[in-house]
């Protein structure tokens, strides 16, 4: 019973997320607008943690498998993608790498800030020498 209260707290949260898609005349998507309320909601505390925690988790242990229906279409869509594939090898790649450097920076300048909010007396060259 307890599965079932927290998907239906992420599922009326995705219909709200459409309801928004429809309402607002931008390009944005209803799964976009569902995770800005749902992490709205879980930041202000409005929705608690324990709300979609257990659900949640089942979601992200089986998300590879929803990736299947989106390989099947690919794969019956590979006649007109054949003359795409080295374009779209070259974005993969080229995107792949920016999104892991950008991704690791903002993490290096997280931990450096965390650390020098617990210990503003040290600088960042002190910390590195220990």
């Amino acid at each position: 019973m307890k599965y079932l209260r927290q998907f239906s707290v992420i599922l009326s949260i995705s219909f709200l997320g459409e309801l928004l898609e429809y309402l607002i005349p931008l390009p944005v998507s209803a799964g976009i607008y569902g995770l800005v309320l749902l992490l709205a909601g879980l930041v202000t505390k409005i929705i608690p943690l324990r709300a979609v925690e257990g659900a949640a988790d089942f979601l992200v242990e089986i998300m590879p498998v929803l990736f299947i229906p989106a390989m099947a279409g690919i794969m019956t869509s590979w006649e007109a993608m054949r003359e795409l594939l080295l374009p779209l090898t070259v974005i993969i790649v080229v995107t792949t790498i920016l999104i892991m450097v950008v991704t690791g920076r903002v993490s290096q300048g997280l931990i450096r800030s965390q650390r020098v909010r617990e210990n503003p007396n040290k600088t960042v060259g002190e910390e590195e020498a220990e």
